[in-house]
C-alpha cells in the first residue's frame, strides 16, 4: 500500500491560514504519512508542527521556502535541516528586514497607480513576524481594491505587474549554502513560476547543481503534464533528484488541498526516502 507526502506546505507563521499544528492535522485527515511545513523566510512554526506530528503520527520534515535574488522570481526550498543550526538561524531575521523593505516599496508602487494602503494595513492582516504579498492581497480586499487574493496577485504582485518588487538580499548560491550547512536538501520551488524559457532553465539548473543543488520540484499541482515531463527530464539530465508538493496555503490558496494540490497529486513517500 502506497504512502503518500506533500513537501510544500505553509501555515500561519508565514502566509497560510492554518497554525502549524492545523496543517499537520489536516494531512493526518488526508491520509498521508509525511510532511514538510515550508514557511516563507521562517521556521518559526517548525517546533509546534514537530510537536503535533508526534500527536497525529505524521512524519513531520523540517523546512522552509527562501525567497532568493534574481532576474524574475525564484523559491528555494529548504528540507531536512538541523532547526537549531547557527547558519539558518543567523540569516533569518536579516530576510524578514528585507521582507519589510518590500513592503514599503510595494505601497509606493500601489501609491503610484491609486491603491492607497499603507504599512499599518498590511501588519494589521499580519499572524506573525512574517508579512508579504498575501498580507499586502488582504489589505487591498479589505479597502475594496480587489475581491480575492488571487486577483491581487494577478493584476498587481507577480513578476511583470505594476506593484511587483523583487528579493534582492540572499543569492540562490548562498541559499543553498546556508541549506547544506545546516544539513538539509535544497530544491527549487515550482519552476513554471520562474518565467524562463526551458534553456535558460536548463542552464540556471546546471549552474545552481555546479553549487550544491540537490532537487528541484519536479511534483507541483500548477503544472501540466507536458511541464511535468518537461521538468522531471530536465532534472534526469542534470543529475539531480526531485522534491514534490502542494504549496498549500489554506484559504489564502482556494481548491489547493493538502496532498493533493487542486486534485492532481500523488507523490509517494519513495521520493522522502530518494531524498535522503
Amino acid at each position: 500500500m502506497n504512502k503518500y507526502i506533500d513537501l510544500h506546505t505553509h501555515s500561519t507563521c508565514s502566509d497560510g491560514t492554518f497554525t502549524p499544528a492545523q496543517v499537520v492535522k489536516a494531512a493526518k485527515d488526508a491520509g498521508l504519512s509525511a510532511i514538510a511545513l515550508t514557511d516563507h523566510d521562517t521556521i518559526d512554526g517548525l517546533k509546534e508542527a514537530i510537536d503535533a506530528g508526534k500527536t497525529y503520527g505524521i512524519e513531520v520534515i523540517t523546512g522552509i521556502e527562501f525567497s532568493v535574488a534574481s532576474d524574475t522570481e525564484m523559491h528555494l526550498l529548504g528540507l531536512g535541516f538541523d532547526i537549531d543550526c547557527p547558519a539558518i538561524t543567523s540569516v533569518l531575521d536579516e530576510m524578514i528586514y528585507q521582507r519589510e523593505i518590500r513592503n514599503h516599496k510595494v505601497v509606493e508602487l500601489l501609491k503610484n497607480i491609486g491603491i492607497n494602503i499603507s504599512v499599518d494595513d498590511i501588519l494589521a492582516e499580519a499572524t506573525s513576524k512574517v508579512t508579504g504579498r498575501s498580507q499586502i492581497a488582504k489589505a487591498m480586499i479589505k479597502k475594496g481594491y480587489v475581491t480575492t487574493v488571487k486577483e491581487a496577485f494577478d493584476k498587481y504582485l507577480s513578476h511583470g505587474k505594476p506593484a511587483f518588487v523583487k528579493q534582492t538580499s540572499l543569492s540562490p548560491e548562498k541559499a543553498i549554502e546556508i541549506i547544506k550547512q545546516s544539513g538539509g536538501v535544497s530544491s527549487l520551488a515550482h519552476l513554471n513560476q520562474i518565467g524562463k524559457s526551458d534553456e535558460d532553465l536548463y542552464k540556471i539548473l546546471t549552474h545552481l547543481k555546479s553549487v550544491g543543488l540537490d532537487a528541484v520540484e519536479g511534483y507541483y499541482t500548477e503544472y501540466t503534464d507536458d511541464m511535468s515531463d518537461r521538468y522531471r527530464k530536465m532534472a534526469s539530465d542534470i543529475g539531480l533528484k526531485l522534491t514534490g508538493g502542494s504549496d498549500f496555503h489554506g484559504e489564502n490558496k482556494d481548491g489547493y488541498n493538502i496532498g493533493t494540490g487542486k486534485g492532481n497529486l500523488k507523490i509517494t513517500y519513495d521520493l522522502l526516502k530518494n531524498l535522503v
